[in-house]
């Protein structure tokens, strides 16, 4: 049965996720994240019961929960107004005697992993130097902290290996260049895994339980992400994938017997798992998907401590977002598989976090098109229609990043702007990940306006082919994305008849002085610097072509955002205002980078919505 009449945008903010499954010790529970409270929390599915439990109550969101390997214990990492400075905590199996690790909001804590005797714990943190990230041990029996690696570089520490003797750090030189290190908790001393020359990405890594291979996903002397085994004694590779499309969400069994990817197709993932020989390589022809699933994006996976099974989030435009279960059905599940014998896996919906908010029915799937941009450059999108039929007032809805890519995936604001009559184009504009190395650098440095001239072209086919009306197009983007609203209604302002910005950028120069500090030189090897850089900054920054926009604009902004700094939007909009420009502003002094909280995301999305409706229905 259809539901009457218009939808509000309280049901759709209403629709829930859970996500970033992770099994207990003993497998008997699955804890998850989920928003379910209006703010992502953790939760646990125990065997047999049909309902979750809340496990955790905290004020602000939840980051992620690592149960223990060997015992009822689970370390939590959580941040405060969206800052992004998460501190860690220790919990029992139901979030009581819960006691924080770290105290220190001025800077963050990235978990790395438990050891395999459940002893202690690997983690990042940049408290010695904003800049730079050092790796440190927790050990749960003595209390105490120990800096294993210092160095001013931005170090993020990875799984112990299987005998807990070693730990696995991974360098990142830029987003795209990357280094794995192995360090000898002994010794102290650190073997460099992955020389390379040039920009090389070394993702995922996983230990095998023998320790003698570590898996990884790589685009090392390859133009997507493909997983490799490295031999880590005689340090040689094997390619396991095709060099076709990037392969993600790597996992390996805890028996060593199973190895599960996703691979990324045009933005729609399609999910793998081989059957792994004594060698620790997949078995001849052996890849099977799971044809179960339903069409959309797997986000992260982990296996089952003992069964051949695993619990994955996918995220879907017709389900929403969701944890799921596969497992190993037939004889191989019961031990007694034929060799070559076909391996069935059954797919199961674990949570219902959505379910309270729109009826599925009312959700829709996009369509997946190639336009030409300026140079012939086909841009791949998706594209969002009503039900009813057009012409139709069309939101260009801009991913962030750059290095990212808009996916087949669930997103309640889209799907409430169908509803409301707007047609959405989601295009991946070149600079977006998912494509491939060159494509990933066609906006690197001075080559950043032809990303904004793909989202001008767009215009172009959508009028074409995509039953837009020409006077009624908007441009919506957050974080890059809002850059590229600014450059787009500045650099090409005849087009647009609305502009969104959701904590964008202004203005490169004061963005690369003013985002925070350890995040400076990863942004630099995409944006450039002042130094060199600088005066190009000027040219093309949005800041400085106030007096060419045209569109109305609604711009908003979390007062903690660590990424892009308020300042970005407030000297836009002092801009604006000094031209009596239409320009609305939103100001959030409990965010951060993004509007997280449900009352906030109720007031910025119903407020985006009006506007639009303003502007560009008439």
């Amino acid at each position: 049965m259809q539901p009457a009449g218009r939808i509000g945008i309280e049901r759709y903010m209403e629709i829930r996720f859970a996500q970033a499954p992770a099994y207990s010790h003993d497998g008997r529970t699955l804890y998850f994240l989920s928003n379910i409270t209006g703010t992502p929390q953790v939760w646990a599915q125990d065997e047999g019961t049909p309902w979750p439990r809340q496990v955790t109550f905290f004020g602000d969101r939840v980051l992620r929960v690592a149960p223990s390997p060997a015992a009822p214990r689970l370390c939590i990492a959580a941040d405060e107004g969206g800052s992004e400075n998460a501190q860690l905590f220790l919990a029992d199996a139901y979030g009581l005697g819960l006691r924080r690790l770290t105290d220190d909001p001025r800077t963050m804590h990235v978990f790395g992993g438990w050891s395999p005797d459940g002893r202690r714990m690997v983690y990042s943190s940049n408290r010695r130097d904003g800049r730079h990230f050092d790796v440190y041990v927790y050990d749960l029996e003595t209390d105490t902290h120990q800096a294993v690696w210092v160095s001013d570089d931005t170090n993020f520490a990875g799984p112990f290996s299987p005998d807990g003797k070693a730990v696995l750090i991974s360098r990142m030189y830029s987003n795209l260049n990357h280094d794995l290190f192995l360090l000898d908790l002994a010794t102290g001393e650190i073997s460099l895994l992955t020389p390379h020359t040039g920009d090389a990405q070394f993702r995922e890594p996983c230990f095998h339980p023998n320790g003698r291979w570590l898996y990884v996903v790589s685009d090392w002397q390859s133009e997507y992400g493909r997983v490799a085994r490295l031999d880590l004694a005689s340090r040689a590779w094997t390619w396991l994938t095709a060099d076709d499309w990037d392969a993600e969400c790597l996992a390996v069994s805890r028996d060593g017997a199973w190895l599960a990817y996703a691979r990324n197709e045009d933005g729609t993932s399609r999910w793998y798992v081989h059957r792994l020989t004594d060698d620790g390589m997949t078995a001849e022809g052996g890849s099977w998907t799971a044809a179960d699933l339903p069409p959309g994006v797997v986000l992260d996976a982990a296996w089952h401590p003992m069964a051949p099974r695993m619990a994955l989030t996918l995220s879907s435009p017709l389900h929403a977002t969701e944890v799921w279960e596969m497992a190993l059905t037939g004889a191989a599940a019961s031990g007694g598989e034929e060799e070559g014998a076909q391996h069935a896996w059954s797919a199961r919906r674990i949570t219902y976090a959505s379910i309270s908010g729109v009826p599925a029915e009312t959700f829709v799937a996009p369509e997946l098109v190639h336009y030409p941009s300026f140079d012939g450059l086909q841009i791949p999108a998706f594209y969002y229609r009503p039900k009813h039929p057009g012409p139709y007032p069309v939101v260009v809805f801009v991913h962030g990043g750059p290095e990212s890519q808009s996916r087949n995936a669930f997103n309640s604001v889209i799907q409430y702007f169908v509803q409301r009559g707007f047609a959405v184009f989601v295009p991946n504009v070149r600079g977006s990940t998912g494509y491939g190395r060159t494509y990933v650098h066609l906006d690197d440095v001075r080559k950043r306006m032809d990303s904004v001239a793909d989202l001008a072209a767009s215009v172009d086919w959508l009028c074409a082919h995509g039953d837009a009306r020409r006077d009624a197009i908007a441009v919506m983007g957050g974080s890059y994305g809002g850059f590229m609203v600014l450059a787009a209604v500045t650099h090409y302002p005849d087009l647009w008849a609305a502009g969104v910005d959701i904590v964008g950028i202004a203005n490169l120069r004061t963005f690369i002085q003013n985002t925070s500090p350890y995040r400076r030189h990863l942004r630099e090897a995409e944006y450039g610097t002042i130094e060199e850089d600088g005066e190009f900054f000027d040219t093309i920054s949005p800041i400085h072509h106030v007096d060419k926009i045209r569109a109305p604009m609604l711009i908003i902004h979390g007062a903690n955002d660590p990424r892009v700094p308020v300042s970005e939007a407030e000297q836009m909009v002092e801009a604006l205002r000094a031209r009596n420009h239409p320009v609305e502003y939103i100001r959030f002094e409990d965010e951060g980078h993004g509007v997280v909280k449900l009352a906030n995301r109720v007031r910025a999305y119903g407020a985006i919505a009006a506007f639009l409706e303003r502007w560009l229905v008439k």
